[in-house]
């Protein structure tokens, strides 16, 4: 029996937190009272914004995508169709930038759980793409269709995650042809909260789409009935990567195209490391991620005016030693507070991303890098955090025990962004008074009305004293957070679904299965 199993025990007989203050903790998103850190002086960024219009101008993209190359040539872009190259004038780029919506909502299935998205507004997505899972007791092992669904089970049960996630781990045990699918009809049924779903070519994006009119009914731009502004509405989601250096394959250009004809999100996001996709400077990095950005973002405007769109960045450097990329890192911060400033140029909300690290276990390393991460993110004003929790590994592991190491921290920032109440009643002066020099307040009335809510209480930090603490098991923090995940799935309740509309998107899943069975799709 292992030393983690008898801790755990030791602390269930102990009665340690019956029952997680992390299913408590208020829901919706964070809205941010400080004036975002602004990293670029005016000229600075003028120069990365010029450089981006040549770069985009002179050299160009290369754009794999018949219909994307069709549709900038009847815009009136130079297009070298033999090439696949696309070269924008700043005057064509920039109107379409334009036409992007400021801020959009994102409606999920339960109405309470919709998400508005831009101004000052901070949203969090859990961990997406990796390939591996982790925890302490099964160890690092290729992701299964099991952990995806304990991954969502997880998100559905935590409010401070705002989305149901994007391809949150690989499925190794589902064929790639139909993972979207399984993904997808799984977020449906163990979730309520707002669904993404990778758009990886016309195919999959169609099934996505598919699956949510099944859910949300035909207009998927129709607002809730309580809505009364004039902000675009959306209900599904996904990510398009930029093939940096300057470059968007067909997969991403078919899923970008599906989505913004459709009036759905998708979130630009070119991956740069600096030094092997772009120049080693910073500086060249950034001005690449701006030209790639608005090359993408001008597309979903050409599709469709007034489709939602997210601008991101995901640029760090590269690793000089071993040519990996490194994360949470002061260069990987600079790029997530400048890429904000480019974005709120152009008026547009900003994706970055939240719990990015090297380190191979939930440890202080991944802590750390992953502050130095989510900390940029948060102080940029980022309207939509990716990989806000769970990430490990360089993104190729998603571990259980960092998941809830990371919810911790999530929930701390939204306690520190709500701010303190500054009155007459938390002055205070009259206990100060009644007091006086050399008293304590443990007894006044005042702390007494106030001590259960005052102070932010965490779930899984630990307070006590050595000999106390070692006698509940001396769990450390992973130790404590192989617990709680633990007891959230043991907790986990789906959320209430119509039965009409589940038989509807199973059907469909099963039907699309047996139509895709053998072929090969974009996953």
């Amino acid at each position: 029996m292992s030393d983690l199993s008898r801790a755990e025990r030791r602390s269930a007989r102990r009665g340690q937190r019956a029952e997680s203050p992390l299913l408590h903790l208020p829901g919706g998103p964070l809205r941010n009272p400080l004036k975002p850190l602004e990293l670029l002086a005016p000229e600075a960024l003028e120069k990365i914004h010029q450089a981006s219009l040549r770069i985009l101008e002179e050299t160009g993209l290369l754009m794999m995508d018949a219909e994307a190359l069709s549709l900038w040539a009847a815009a009136g872009a130079r297009v070298d169709h033999a090439a696949q190259i696309v070269r924008l004038d700043r005057g064509l780029l920039l109107e379409l930038v334009a036409r992007a919506p400021r801020a959009f909502t994102w409606r999920a299935r339960n109405s309470a759980r919709d998400m508005p998205v831009g101004g000052n507004t901070i949203t969090f997505a859990p961990q997406g793409g990796v390939v591996y899972a982790a925890d302490l007791e099964r160890g690092r092992r290729p992701g299964q269709f099991a952990d995806y669904q304990d991954c969502l089970k997880l998100v559905q049960q935590v409010n401070v995650l705002h989305y149901s996630g994007e391809q949150i781990m690989a499925t190794h045990d589902v064929a790639p042809s139909v993972r979207h699918l399984r993904r997808l009809s799984a977020a449906i049924t163990l979730t309520d909260k707002a669904l993404m779903e990778a758009a990886h070519g016309r195919e999959i994006a169609g099934d996505n789409l598919a699956l949510a009119r099944l859910v949300f009914g035909e207009d998927l731009e129709a607002g809730p009935p309580a809505q009364g502004d004039a902000q675009p509405v959306a209900v599904i989601g996904g990510i398009i990567n930029a093939s940096s250096p300057l470059r968007y394959d067909e997969r991403m250009l078919g899923g970008l195209i599906t989505y913004a004809r459709a009036g759905q999100v998708t979130i630009i996001t070119p991956f740069i490391l600096a030094g092997a996709m772009s120049p080693i400077t910073m500086a060249a990095a950034l001005a690449q991620q701006n030209a790639e950005a608005l090359a993408g973002v001008a597309l979903t405007q050409l599709v469709r005016p007034g489709a939602p769109v997210i601008y991101g960045g995901f640029t760090t450097n590269v690793d000089m030693k071993s040519g990996s990329p490194a994360f949470g890192t002061p260069e990987g911060a600079w790029a997530m507070l400048a890429g904000a400033q480019l974005a709120r140029r152009y008026g547009l909300p900003y994706r970055g991303s939240g719990s990015l690290n090297t380190s191979k276990a939930p440890d202080a390393q991944a802590v750390t890098e992953t502050l130095w991460t989510t900390w940029p993110a948060v102080l940029a004003h980022t309207n939509f955090i990716m990989h806000a929790a769970g990430w490990l590994e360089g993104g190729l592991c998603a571990s259980y025990e960092k998941f809830i190491i990371d919810l911790e921290s999530l929930a701390m920032f939204s306690r520190f962004l709500a701010g303190f109440e500054i009155s007459d009643e938390t002055l205070a002066l009259d206990m100060i008074a009644a007091v006086g020099p050399g008293g304590h307040h443990f007894g006044t009335p005042h702390t007494q009305a106030r001590f259960r809510t005052e102070f932010y209480q965490p779930f899984l930090s630990d307070r006590q004293g050595y000999e106390t603490w070692l006698a509940a098991g001396g769990l450390d923090a992973a130790q404590r957070a192989h617990v709680v995940w633990k007891d959230l799935l043991a907790r986990y309740e789906p959320p209430p679904l119509e039965p009409a509309v589940r038989e509807a998107v199973l059907d469909y899943v099963a039907r699309r299965e047996r139509e895709l069975e053998g072929k090969r799709l974009y996953d």
